[in-house]
């Protein structure tokens, strides 16, 4: 396995595919998903000729199921450290929900001179938890809902959540894919309890404000309008609008998880932002 050890022990494993000298593409995983959750962009953009990397955060995936970590800034030093290693540069870095929190906060803190664009998709920032000053997010119970489910029978949990909002399975004329739905489930199994109950709070009360107002690079947006797990209206357009250089694209009904159920349009925008 291709993986690096981090400063305080952590083993991430990563995908590093195509010419060392292309433009290189780094791709951040959902929760509580791995690397695999990008297939498809992987594979697209490498018969495009770029250089596409992945890893598995701490916790997830093959990666080392360490207690310790399992938050925002422990998950931007983890991306710093690989890319440091592999010495990337002029790098787009794009970032699905959790893994869009995790790209922002790794190109606020340490992307100087190395990232050329970034592109968040369906993405947690600015902030997910509903707060006084933050009216249209979702209620701490939300939250404490999905760590019991979790706590109680993770298994149970992770074939209903992509069974259902997710992916937009439970909308009226949907029909479910089993095997996204398995290769979800397979994906969130191979991943740690602890990272994963964690993860929950790092994902949902993060606040990238901060992160977002100070990111320079052209930075491309994207979230469907019928996202039921990081919901548009506490998320893209506020995002857009923190951002100094942004284009904000709203997709009409589509859902949280869909690089894979309408892999081929994000690509296609993804393309045509990258090489504008």
């Amino acid at each position: 396995m291709t993986s690096i050890t981090t400063s305080d022990g952590v083993q991430l494993f990563y995908k590093d595919w195509g010419p060392k000298s292309a433009q290189p593409i780094v791709f951040h995983h959902g929760w509580p998903l791995s690397s695999d959750d990008w297939d498809n962009q992987m594979l697209f953009f490498l018969g495009k000729g770029f250089r596409v990397i992945a890893h598995d955060r701490r916790g997830h995936g093959r990666s080392s199921q360490v207690s310790d970590g399992h938050d925002m800034d422990h998950y931007a030093s983890d991306v710093a450290a690989m890319i440091d290693y592999l010495d990337l540069r002029n790098a787009i870095h794009v970032g699905h929900s959790t893994g869009g929190g995790e790209a922002a906060r790794y190109v606020a803190r340490y992307g100087k001179g190395r990232v050329a664009k970034l592109i968040l998709i369906a993405a947690v920032p600015p902030l997910m938890l509903k707060t006084g000053a933050n009216p249209g997010g979702l209620p701490i119970e939300a939250f404490d809902g999905l760590r019991g489910q979790l706590a109680a029978n993770r298994s149970q949990f992770y074939r209903d959540f992509p069974s259902g909002p997710f992916y937009g399975y439970n909308r009226p004329g949907a029909e479910p894919s089993q095997a996204v739905i398995s290769n979800w489930w397979r994906q969130g199994m191979m991943g740690g309890a602890k990272a994963h109950y964690e993860g929950i709070k790092a994902f949902s009360e993060t606040d990238f404000t901060e992160d977002l107002k100070s990111i320079t690079v052209p930075t491309l947006v994207l979230h469907g309008d019928d996202d039921q797990i990081v919901p548009i209206g506490a998320a893209a357009p506020l995002s857009a609008k923190l951002l100094q250089a942004s284009t904000l694209k709203i997709y009409e009904k589509l859902p949280h998880g869909l690089c894979t159920t309408h892999a081929d349009v994000v690509n296609a925008d993804m393309l045509a932002f990258i090489t504008a």
